[in-house]
């Protein structure tokens, strides 16, 4: 088969690791693809909002099925292009992906199919919403009701923390204006990482990740798009897992099977486990990154022929096998990040790096210069590592970031914390 994988960061790397080692991959190409993704497969310097040029590359290379990474070319409707220029696509629908591109619609979609989520209402203006927070009160989540890349969400301690944001999303912070915001209650437990895999009608349980979101050390200061991550997450027991499954993954696949958009794809949901059991807090229609490092890492089973099931709605008797190891990832990012941050500073001692036990890089903003790795985006490396526990994964990911010599790059200290106390 022929291949084309869409994205160019520390996902895609992995998901072109993984399908690069298939029996069935003949070619492999990634649009646009970074350095580490070059050493697996052919990049080609694609637009992935140009969906017509991306059509034209794929039956020019003959291409068999594209693998979409990133949400944004799904929620444009990348799928339903290729789909009906006679192109097999993995990936949900334009309609099916809103269940990342509006926060409202997955909200109302969780009211109507009693599946667990916080109390919410959605506001299209701001003095409604602030009347509301003040009779609500704090903690309170404020949420943007469209794509923000990880950052349109904040979790307000007080009353006027959540003002602030109302103010700055409905006057453009993220980019462009909210055109609506969805305020909800704040849950208290621990948060988890799901993905299953979906064919429209069957959905098969994947793995459980937790991410860290924060920038710094101790899950404190800003939202990223993620600094690291492990899998499996140790709140997710086979009964959690279960209940999810039970509770929130298939009643969702039913509701769009309903409506008339059957959803096909990965379905990442974004849980938090309470004292009552599992709260849907979001869904992603994607693979997560850094998530998608550490699952690739944990995947025994080949992932070609799983794509192509949940494509071709053949999950009904499919299985996956995974390794019991735990996998971990730490995400090296450029100084400045979540915030301003340059690019071009040279990143060396990779190869030394990737020579301890265990240890797979994966990069995520990165360009060759000749032989020179240049750091080329906010979130440069994924430094990923297998273990018998989280607690090996973490020291063998360690000892390969400290051989990476990058001066203008950092990373958190403590990824995998909450496990590894757990682990004692």
């Amino acid at each position: 088969m022929n291949i084309l994988i869409l994205g160019s960061g520390g996902r895609e790397h992995a998901l072109a690791w993984k399908m690069a080692a298939s029996p069935l991959t003949d070619r492999l190409y990634c649009a646009p693809g970074n350095a580490g993704i070059a050493q697996e497969a052919e990049c080609a310097a694609l637009e992935l909002d140009d969906h017509k040029a991306v059509i034209a590359f794929a039956k020019d290379k003959k291409i068999d099925l594209v693998v979409v990474g990133p949400e944004v070319p799904l929620c444009k409707g990348i799928v339903d292009d290729l789909e009906d220029a006679g192109i097999k696509a993995f990936g949900p629908t334009k309609w099916a992906a809103r269940l990342e591109g509006s926060k409202g619609f997955t909200k109302d979609l969780c009211k109507a199919n009693k599946i667990p989520t916080a109390a919410y209402e959605r506001f299209k203006g701001v003095s409604a919403a602030k009347d509301y927070v003040r009779k609500k009160g704090a903690p309170i989540v404020v949420k943007a009701d469209g794509l923000a890349a990880g950052k349109g969400v904040v979790v307000a301690e007080t009353v006027q923390e959540a003002e602030a944001a109302i103010d700055m999303m409905f006057s453009g912070g993220l980019g462009t204006p909210a055109w609506e915001i969805v305020i909800e209650d704040c849950l208290i437990g621990e948060e988890a990482s799901f993905f299953a895999l979906c064919d429209g009608e069957t959905a098969i349980a994947l793995a459980s990740a937790q991410d860290h979101k924060r920038v710094g050390d101790g899950d404190k200061g800003p939202n990223t798009g993620g600094m690291g991550a492990y899998s499996p997450a140790p709140i997710m027991t086979a009964d959690m897992n279960q209940r999810v499954m039970n509770e929130i993954i298939h009643p969702t696949v039913r509701a769009l099977k309903r409506s008339g958009a059957p959803y096909k794809g990965v379905l990442f949901a974004g849980l938090m486990i309470t004292k009552e059991g599992p709260q849907l807090i979001e869904y992603n229609v994607r693979f997560g990154d850094p998530e998608c490092q550490v699952l690739m890492l944990r995947m025994m089973s080949d992932l070609v022929p799983a794509l192509l099931a949940a494509r071709d709605g053949q999950l009904k008797n499919f299985d996956l096998r995974w390794y019991p190891d735990a996998a971990l990832t730490v995400v090296m990012a450029a100084k400045g990040y979540p915030g301003t941050y340059n690019k071009g500073s040279v990143i060396e001692g990779l190869d030394a790096a990737a020579q301890v036990e265990g240890v797979k890089i994966f990069h995520a903003g990165t360009r060759a210069d000749g032989a020179r790795i240049l750091a080329n985006g906010g979130r440069v490396l994924n430094v990923c590592a297998r273990g018998k526990t989280v607690r090996e994964a973490q020291n063998r990911a360690y000892a390969a970031v400290d051989l990476i010599r990058w001066p203008d790059g950092f990373c958190r200290r403590d990824i995998g914390w909450r496990a590894i106390e757990r682990e004692r």
